[in-house]
């Protein structure tokens, strides 16, 4: 992750911590998973460039959404297209520079942050039990209409909200 992330800031590359880590760096539960960055679908080719430069292997999964980079046997995912939420200027610019293991770096805003993890749910996957933790620990930290909102079409996504409402663990 600090490799990755000092590549990136060093090249003047737009990008921001998300999934587990970034959840970790705004005070929630250690992540025990692979890294996650966002960045613009655009700026997918620089990066590899940048990473292999610093010696860094990138490969193009069969997945479209991502590029992998491996630091040794540390997987790192650039993530360009989340479900439903392509990682656009905006969702990069509203992210907040927060030291996360020593390194200084953008991580993906508390309210963005949950509204890509709500809108990953879906039939195959729905994880409430991973989520209330998420919930717990960053409520302070969002916008629960802006999430409310971005997350309108998602069944899963709804529910949940309901919920946490419901258990008190947002307000209405």
């Amino acid at each position: 992750m600090k490799r990755v992330a000092v590549v990136l800031k060093d090249a003047g590359l737009p990008f921001a911590l998300a999934g587990g880590y970034a959840v970790y760096a705004r005070g929630g539960p250690e992540s025990d998973h692979d890294v996650d960055f966002y960045l613009r679908e655009d700026d997918v080719d620089r990066a590899e460039k940048v990473l292999d430069d610093a010696q860094i292997r990138v490969e193009r999964p069969a997945e479209d959404w991502l590029v992998k980079a491996y630091v040794d046997d540390a997987m790192v995912d650039l993530i360009f297209r989340p479900t439903d939420m392509p990682v656009t200027t905006e969702i990069l610019d509203r992210a907040e520079t927060i030291e996360v293991e020593s390194v200084d770096m953008p991580v993906l805003s508390a309210t963005d942050l949950v509204t890509s993890k709500l809108l990953a749910m879906d039939e195959h996957y729905c994880d409430f039990g991973q989520m209330f933790p998420v919930a717990r620990s960053v409520r302070e930290q969002v916008d629960w209409a802006a999430v409310a909102e971005r997350t309108r079409d998602n069944a899963f996504a709804r529910a949940f909200l309901q919920l946490v409402r419901d258990l008190r663990i947002v307000a209405d």
